[in-house]
C-alpha cells in the first residue's frame, strides 16, 4: 500500500475488481493504492468499530449504508490498536460529523493511518454484483496511482486469494497481557488471541472473569500456566484451514476437558479439531443485523457477524467425534450456514458469531453466562 496526503472529493479514484469491472468515484481518506478482498457489510451503524475489528485484515470493506461517517471518530470504540481493513468504501461520506463523542472525522482518521477509500459510488450496485459474483480481489487506486483500466485489473489479478491466506498471527498480540475482572473474580480464563476484539474480554471481566489474552502462538503449557478455569478462543481473519496451531492447542484442551467456548474464527477450530471440514462463502456474512436461531431454545437472534468461512457440519443429525458427540447448536436462518457447535458429552461450544455486540445487537450476550454457567459446573464437580 502506498499513500499521499489527504484525499479530497475533487480527486478521482477507481475500485477495480478482478472480473474487470470498474467503479470510478472521488478518493475518501488517504490517496494512493491498496488490495484486498473486497466484502460488504451491511451493518447501519458501527463502522468504527468495524474498521477496528481484526478480522477484516487485507479486506476491502463496502458498506451498504448510504451515508457513512455521521458520527465521526471517537477515541472509545475502537476494537483494537488500528484499523484492519485494506480499503474501504462508502457511498455518501458525511460533511460534517455530529456527535457529542467525535474527537476528528472519520476521513481524518483514516488519512492519519493512511486507508485509502473511495467514495460517491453507487453501492448498492456493487454489493449486488459481489452477492452474484462472489468476494473476490480488488484494488482501490487514486491520485499518482491511478493508470490505464487494463493495466489496474492486471495488478488487481497478480493479487493473493484469501482462500489460503493464514493472517491470523499477523494481527494476534505479541505479548500476554491480562483483562482484571470487574468486582470480584470469580474465574480465571486464558483466552487465544486470533485477532480478538477489545469488547469480548471486557465482556468476560464484567461477569467476574480475569481474562489472560494470549499470543496465537501460545502452546499448552503456556495456557495452563495460568491455572485457568475455561479457555477462549477468539474472533479472526484468514483461511481456517491454514489454521494447524490453534487447531493442535484445542485438541490438546479438549482432551483435558477443560471448558471451551470460542468465537468466529474460534468456532472454525473447534469445527476441525471435532473433525468437520471447512469451506469458503460465496460472499459471507457481514454485519449487525443478521437473524440465528438457537436450535437448543427455538429463539431467533439478531446477530452481529463477520466471516467469509463456515463450518461443514451436518444439520440433521448428532455426530460422533473424537471427543463424543456433537451438534449443530445455532444455525443462520439466511442460508443455513452452521452458526454453532456444542459437544455433549464435556463442556465445550462455539457460535460463528459476535456475542459482543460491539458493534450490534445484544440478543446473544447470554453465550458469556453459558460460558460462566460450564465453567461454574465444573467447579462444582471437581470439588464434589
Amino acid at each position: 500500500m502506498t499513500t499521499s496526503t489527504r484525499g479530497t472529493s475533487k480527486v478521482p479514484a477507481v475500485l477495480v475488481l478482478e472480473d474487470g469491472r470498474i467503479f470510478r468515484g472521488r478518493a475518501y481518506g488517504a490517496v494512493g493504492e491498496t488490495f484486498g478482498e473486497a466484502v460488504f457489510s451491511t451493518g447501519m451503524t458501527g463502522y468504527q468499530e468495524t474498521l477496528t475489528d481484526p478480522s477484516y485484515d487485507r479486506q476491502i470493506v463496502v458498506a451498504t449504508a448510504p451515508q457513512i461517517g455521521n458520527t465521526g471518530w471517537n477515541d472509545e470504540d475502537d476494537e483494537s490498536r488500528r484499523i484492519w481493513v485494506s480499503g474501504y468504501v462508502v457511498r455518501d461520506p458525511a460533511r460534517v460529523p455530529s456527535n457529542w463523542r467525535a474527537k476528528r472525522s472519520l476521513d481524518d482518521e483514516l488519512v492519519a493511518q493512511g486507508i485509502v477509500g473511495i467514495s460517491g459510488i453507487d453501492t448498492r450496485a456493487l454489493t449486488r454484483h459481489l452477492r452474484e459474483r462472489g468476494s473476490m480481489r480488488s484494488g482501490i487506486f487514486s491520485g499518482e496511482a491511478l493508470a490505464a483500466d487494463a493495466e489496474l485489473v492486471a495488478r488487481v489479478q497478480a493479487q493473493p486469494h484469501m482462500k489460503g491466506a493464514s493472517l491470523y498471527e499477523e494481527v494476534a498480540t505479541k505479548e500476554t497481557y491480562v483483562v482484571p475482572a470487574v468486582g470480584e473474580k470469580q474465574f480465571t480464563v486464558a483466552a487465544i488471541d486470533l485477532g480478538i476484539k477489545g469488547m469480548t474480554p471486557h465482556r468476560m471481566a464484567e461477569r467476574g472473569i480475569e481474562v489472560h489474552v494470549l499470543p496465537a502462538t501460545a502452546s499448552v503449557e503456556d495456557v495452563y500456566a495460568v491455572n485457568p478455569d475455561g479457555v477462549f478462543f477468539s474472533n479472526g481473519p484468514g483461511d481456517p484451514a491454514t489454521a494447524d496451531g490453534p487447531v493442535a492447542l484445542m485438541t490438546a484442551v479438549l482432551e483435558r476437558k477443560t471448558p471451551l467456548f470460542g468465537i468466529c474464527f474460534g468456532n472454525q477450530i473447534l469445527g476441525r479439531a471435532l473433525g468437520f471440514g471447512t469451506y469458503k462463502l460465496k460472499y459471507g456474512h457481514r454485519g449487525i443485523n443478521q437473524p440465528v436461531q438457537d436450535r437448543t431454545t427455538g429463539k431467533v437472534e439478531v446477530t452481529a457477524h463477520n466471516h467469509g468461512f463456515a463450518v461443514d457440519a451436518p444439520l440433521d443429525k448428532v455426530s460422533e467425534t473424537p471427543f463424543g458427540r456433537a451438534e449443530v447448536s445455532h444455525v443462520c436462518l439466511n442460508d443455513n450456514v452452521v452458526e454453532g457447535l456444542q459437544l455433549l458429552d464435556q463442556p465445550a461450544f462455539s457460535v460463528q458469531y459476535h456475542p459482543e455486540a460491539a458493534a450490534g445487537p445484544h440478543d446473544a450476550a447470554y453465550l458469556f453466562d453459558r460460558f460462566t454457567s460450564l465453567m461454574s459446573t465444573v467447579m462444582e464437580g471437581q470439588r464434589a
